[in-house]
């Protein structure tokens, strides 16, 4: 391809289709390319320098927006800080859509009005509010206040206890079954039947029978909130401290509905009234019995909030806490039968290396009158005997036969297990059919048969 050079002043001279055209000599179109080009770096570098100020012009921006909404907030805050204190109340229903029936201690309970920013369908029953002095106007929400002292009773974990860890309980299962899983699962069960549905439970017999067991099973198998408190954390040294305490604990218990309130040794709160009265301290246990009574009026069976209650000695507790409407089943755990107690030791066996040898029946048959706590103790004592002699299996759970008093390599006595029976082959100055004799070391009774 040819170059021509050209004078642009000549417009006749102007170079064909395809050729490149090179700048004359001594003519001013170079330095005006270099020019352009130059000036199109200009135009390039403001540019980037113009959108660099605009985005910093955005982010200061935003950061003004953000300044301005914290000037704003602060001066709210400023605002209510110079007002008159608000009045905390409590939500006992709701009205209208603006009006609500609040609870305000000492004085009384009022109807009063709702201001537009707060949303009706968050004030429920026990919502704790606060009202503005002279117009008890609602305009804020409070959070709910629980003793921390309450929110450690509540068991964060679902226990891992099931039905099938329990033996011999079967008509007791039953039955709880009855008044606390089913209205928990299927309340439209009541609701077709036209009756209410069981507020609380009280389980009552000896120790050691699966009281505290069964209520765990139950919280595991309805998936609820399980709340366990000892009537003993309830007595409180102040006056008054124990009756709030039991308010908070239902607080909670409605907060995180479904739930099971599991009251352990109630017999310590739940006492008979004398009719004279007692010391202080006895008043004041008084107190938070009828702060738990009416609790337990207070709220509605419909609420999922259930009540298990335990106890050792129902016969010494208070009329007024057993009547139907608080306490709608009471389900006795006696000692096992013969027929529970081999079904108990069979569950305690499963996990154990037993010898094929060993008659569960024959031992139960023993063990007339033992607890499921005394059976579950004969093969914790019996694994203690195997570990001493080093041997990896039981030849006989709970069982011991008493050696000749040697001992062995390290100085300990030799006590050996035969598969017999249960049985504690005592020396002659031991009679009787069963006594007690205290273990060096433990704290539990063990039962020994003599020949």
């Amino acid at each position: 391809m040819a170059t021509v050079a050209m004078d642009v002043s000549q417009p006749s001279a102007l170079p064909a289709a395809g050729d490149k055209v090179a700048p004359a000599k001594g003519s001013g179109v170079g330095k005006g390319l270099t020019r352009l080009v130059t000036y199109k770096h200009q135009i390039h570098d403001v540019e980037l320098d113009r959108q660099q100020k605009i985005n910093d012009l955005s982010r200061q921006e935003a950061q003004r927006n953000v300044i301005n909404s914290r000037v704003k907030f602060c001066r709210d805050e400023l605002r209510l800080l110079q007002e008159p204190a608000s009045h905390v109340g409590e939500v006992v229903k709701v009205m209208s859509k603006s009006k609500v029936l609040v609870k305000v201690q000492p004085e009384g309970k009022y109807v009063v009005d709702v201001d537009k920013s707060i949303d009706i369908t968050k004030l429920t029953p026990s919502t704790r509010v606060a009202l503005k002095s002279g117009s008890y106007l609602l305009h804020v929400i409070l959070p709910s206040k629980v003793d921390p002292l309450v929110n450690l009773m509540k068991v964060e974990k679902v226990p891992d206890s099931t039905y099938d860890m329990i033996g011999g309980l079967d008509q007791q299962i039953k039955e709880i079954k009855e008044v606390i899983e089913l209205p928990i699962k299927h309340p439209e069960l009541f609701e077709s039947l036209g009756i209410a549905q069981p507020k609380g439970v009280i389980l009552y017999g000896p120790p050691g029978t699966g009281k505290t067991l069964l209520a765990r099973a139950v919280a595991h198998h309805t998936d609820c909130t399980f709340i366990r408190v000892s009537g003993s954390e309830l007595v409180q040294k102040y006056i008054g401290e124990g009756s709030r305490m039991v308010r908070e604990l239902f607080v909670m218990a409605r907060e995180h509905a479904p739930s099971i309130i599991f009251m352990d040794e109630i017999d310590s709160i739940g006492s008979a009234r004398m009719g004279s009265g007692g010391g202080g301290g006895d008043s004041e246990v008084q107190r938070t019995m009828l702060e738990l009574l009416n609790q337990l009026d207070g709220f509605a069976a419909t609420n999922k909030i259930k009540v298990l209650m335990a106890t050792n000695r129902i016969d010494i507790l208070d009329q007024a806490l057993l009547r139907p409407g608080r306490i709608d089943r009471k389900i006795e755990f006696p000692n096992p039968s013969e027929t529970s107690r081999v079904d108990i030791l069979k569950i305690h066996s499963r996990r154990m290396n037993l010898m094929r040898d060993i008659d569960l029946k024959k031992i139960a048959a023993k063990m007339n009158g033992a607890s499921g706590a005394e059976l579950k103790a004969i093969y914790t004592e019996a694994g203690m005997f195997a570990r001493r002699e080093r041997r990896v299996h039981v030849s006989q759970p709970g069982g011991f036969r008493y050696g000749s008093g040697e001992g062995d390599e390290e100085g300990h006595r030799k006590e050996h297990v035969t598969a017999e029976t249960l049985e504690v082959r005592c020396s002659p100055l031991v009679h009787g059919q069963c006594f007690r004799k205290t273990a060096e070391g433990l704290k539990r009774n063990v039962r020994v048969l003599s020949d």
